[in-house]
């Protein structure tokens, strides 16, 4: 179980939502879910290109 969990509130238009959740629900995931594994991928990708982020 996760310990270190951080909360984000995200204001977007709600037609995006609307069609963001629809994408989760047909990968089979929450929208919560759905976006954590689009940062993730983001993540990685920035990192394959500048390097690991690391904080000090």
């Amino acid at each position: 179980m996760m310990t270190d969990i951080a909360k984000f509130t995200l204001r977007t238009d709600a037609e995006i939502l609307k069609k963001f959740r629809y994408i989760a629900d047909y990968n089979g995931r929450s929208a919560n879910r759905e976006l954590e594994v689009l940062m993730k991928k983001h993540i990685a990708e920035f990192e394959k290109e500048h390097g690991k982020i690391t904080f000090d």
